[in-house]
């Protein structure tokens, strides 16, 4: 059954502390992005492991495997959203349709080994990405379909937010 999507701008948790999940933005230093982006990939790995990592907890809520998949994507959008802003001048980003993704590609069907080792793979290439971004590239911008402005270090920090938030979800 297909969730309702998401319409909510979660752009927010750029300016203040997520009061589901506890994330807070501006609370680390930017340097720590990519560690902290692979520290949360290691937690997924068990979470996916589950004996119930297909099963949702209720109609309107993904699985572990589903949410899973998601941020193995997020990583993946990301990536190419960070390649973007670092070669060319103010970047429009395509719009992603993540609750037609998870349809369209059946999160919820994959092999929870391939999404954990997929999701370990991309949150690795995504931190090194970040690690390799000279100072003097964090302000250069990039635009959200939706009007949102990021610069490089707005989009590492509201990045970080979907997969720590999605751990909060699946109590990982």
């Amino acid at each position: 059954m297909p969730i309702t999507p998401d319409q909510k701008d979660w752009t927010w948790v750029l300016t203040r502390t997520c009061p589901e999940c506890g994330f807070d933005a501006a609370a680390f230093p930017f340097e720590e992005l990519p560690r902290l982006l692979l520290e949360n990939a290691q937690r997924w790995p068990a979470v996916l492991g589950r004996d119930d990592v297909r099963a949702r907890p209720d109609d309107s809520t993904w699985s572990a495997l589903e949410y899973g998949a998601h941020v193995r994507d997020v990583y993946r959008i990301f990536a190419a959203r960070l390649q973007l802003m670092l070669t060319e001048d103010d970047p429009a980003f395509e719009n992603w349709d993540q609750d037609a993704t998870a349809e369209e590609d059946r999160y919820g069907e994959q092999d929870p080994a391939q999404v954990a080792a997929e999701l370990t793979a991309s949150a690795r290439l995504l931190s090194d990405a970040f690690a390799a971004v000279p100072t003097v590239a964090l302000g250069r911008t990039g635009l959200r379909s939706d009007g949102s402005r990021f610069t490089v270090e707005t989009l590492g920090r509201y990045l970080l937010h979907d997969p720590v938030h999605h751990l909060h979800d699946v109590h990982g």
